[in-house]
């Protein structure tokens, strides 16, 4: 007895032959990750540039 019966009137097809829609942009993978970030690292959310440029050292003048 077999375990699969095909209708002896439709033809059995591969999946070479099957039509695939790849009209959806579908996100695999993430442009970045969680760990990939500053908050990831463990640091707070906004910078400190400002007070960075504010103390130059003098030679940089």
């Amino acid at each position: 007895m077999p375990l699969v019966s095909i209708d002896p009137g439709t033809q059995a097809r591969g999946d070479d032959d099957r039509a695939v829609d790849l009209s959806d942009d579908f996100v695999v993978l993430p442009e970045q990750t969680a760990d990939d970030t500053d908050r990831g690292w463990g640091e707070r959310s906004g910078g400190n540039d400002d007070w960075l440029l504010a103390e130059r050292p003098p030679h940089w003048d």
